[in-house]
C-alpha cells in the first residue's frame, strides 16, 4: 500500500505549502459546482484528494492517473468513499465505453502530453450527449513569457489561441475563464446572497472551504433613515486587483532572497565546518609537536641532572686532578 505519495514539485500532493495548494483545490472547488449529481472522469486524478471533493456532490467519479502509485495510494487514501475509485490509465487511451460520463474534469493536464489532440478525442468519446468538460492548462504567455519560468515537466505549453484551436472542433459551445493567484482587498456582504463567489481555507483544511472572510479589517456600512433605499441596493462583492502585482512581486523577491540567504548560509556553515576541521588538524599537530619537545627537553634535563649527581660524587673529585692533567696535555680547558 501506498502510504504517501512523493511531491515531485509539480504533481499536487495534500500538504504541500506555497501558492500551489490554493491553485488546486480552487480548481476542484470551482468544478464541484457543474458535476453535482454527475457521472463524473477525473483525468490525471494525481493523490486523489480533487476526486474525492467532488464525489461529496457527484453521483460517481472514476479517476484516472499515468502512474500506477498515485492511483494506489489514492485508492488506500479514500476507500471509504463508496461513490469513488481509481485506475491507473493512458490519458490518451481511456479504458472506458464510448458515452460513459456526463463530465470529465482534467486540471493542468494537457501541457504535460504531446498528444493532446488524441487526448481532446478520448474526452469527447467518452463523454455522453449533452457532457460537459473542464480542463485547465497554464497560458504559455503569462506563465512562461513573461516570468521567464521553464518548466521542465510540461512538455508543450499553449498560447490562448492555441488551446481554442483544439478545443473548438471537439466542443464548439465553452465560457472561458481565468485564474490568477494573487493578493485582493475583498468587500463583500456581511450577510445574505451574494453574486459571486469568494472561498476561504486553510492549507491544513483545505477541503472544508467555506465562502468569503472570517476576518474583516474593516467594515463598510451601506445606511439609510430610508429603507427601501438601503433595499434597492445591490448586494456585490467586489475584489479590487493590482494589475501592477507590487505586493505579490514583493513576496515573491522577499521569497526568493530567503532562499538566498538560507542558500549563502548553508554555504557558510560548510565552509565553517571545514575551518573547524583545519583548526584541528593545526591543533593536533601543534599538540603532538609540543609533546615531542617536552620529552626531548625532559630527556636533557634528566642527563644533565644524572652528569650533576656523578660530578657530585667522592670518586670525580678524586679523579679530578688527573682529569686536569689530561685536559692540559691536550691542549684542552680544565672544565671540559
Amino acid at each position: 500500500m501506498a502510504d504517501k505519495l512523493e511531491f515531485t514539485g509539480e504533481r499536487f500532493v495534500p500538504g504541500a505549502a506555497g501558492e500551489i495548494w490554493y491553485e488546486h483545490w480552487h480548481r476542484y472547488h470551482f468544478a464541484a459546482h457543474f458535476v453535482a449529481g454527475r457521472a463524473v472522469l477525473d483525468v490525471a486524478s494525481g493523490a486523489g484528494y480533487g476526486s474525492a471533493l467532488l464525489a461529496r456532490t457527484a453521483a460517481r467519479v472514476v479517476g484516472v492517473d499515468l502512474s500506477e502509485a498515485a492511483a494506489e495510494h489514492a485508492r488506500a487514501r479514500y476507500a471509504s468513499i463508496a461513490n469513488l475509485e481509481f485506475h491507473a490509465a493512458d490519458c490518451t487511451a481511456l479504458p472506458f465505453a464510448d458515452a460513459s460520463f456526463d463530465a470529465v474534469v482534467s486540471f493542468e493536464t494537457i501541457e504535460h502530453i504531446a498528444a493532446q489532440e488524441a487526448f481532446l478525442d478520448e474526452v469527447r468519446r467518452v463523454l455522453r450527449p449533452g457532457g460537459i468538460v473542464v480542463l485547465s492548462c497554464p497560458n504559455k504567455l503569462e506563465y512562461t513569457d513573461k516570468r521567464g519560468v521553464v518548466n521542465a515537466f510540461h512538455v508543450r505549453e499553449l498560447y490562448r489561441d492555441e488551446l481554442a484551436a483544439l478545443v473548438a472542433p471537439r466542443f464548439p459551445f465553452a465560457t472561458w475563464y481565468g485564474q490568477r493567484p494573487s493578493f485582493y482587498s475583498v468587500v463583500w456582504p456581511e450577510a445574505g446572497d451574494a453574486r459571486g463567489e469568494i472561498l476561504e481555507a486553510a492549507e491544513s483544511t483545505a477541503d472544508a472551504a467555506v465562502p468569503g472572510h472570517g476576518r474583516p479589517l474593516y467594515f463598510i456600512v451601506v445606511a439609510s433613515a430610508d429603507g427601501p433605499a438601503v433595499g434597492r441596493t445591490p448586494r456585490i462583492v467586489s475584489v479590487f486587483a493590482d494589475r501592477d502585482e507590487w505586493v505579490y512581486r514583493d513576496y515573491e523577491s522577499v521569497t526568493r532572497g530567503v532562499g538566498e540567504a538560507q542558500r549563502r548560509a548553508n554555504a557558510l556553515a560548510e565552509e565553517l565546518a571545514g575551518l573547524r576541521r583545519l583548526h584541528a588538524d593545526s591543533t593536533r599537530q601543534r599538540d603532538a609537536s609540543e609533546a615531542a619537545e617536552r620529552s626531548r627537553l625532559a630527556a636533557t634535563i634528566d642527563a644533565q641532572r644524572h652528569e650533576m649527581a656523578r660530578r657530585a660524587s667522592f670518586r670525580w673529585w678524586l679523579a679530578l686532578p688527573l682529569r686536569r692533567i689530561v685536559l692540559a696535555l691536550r691542549g684542552e680547558p680544565p672544565w671540559a
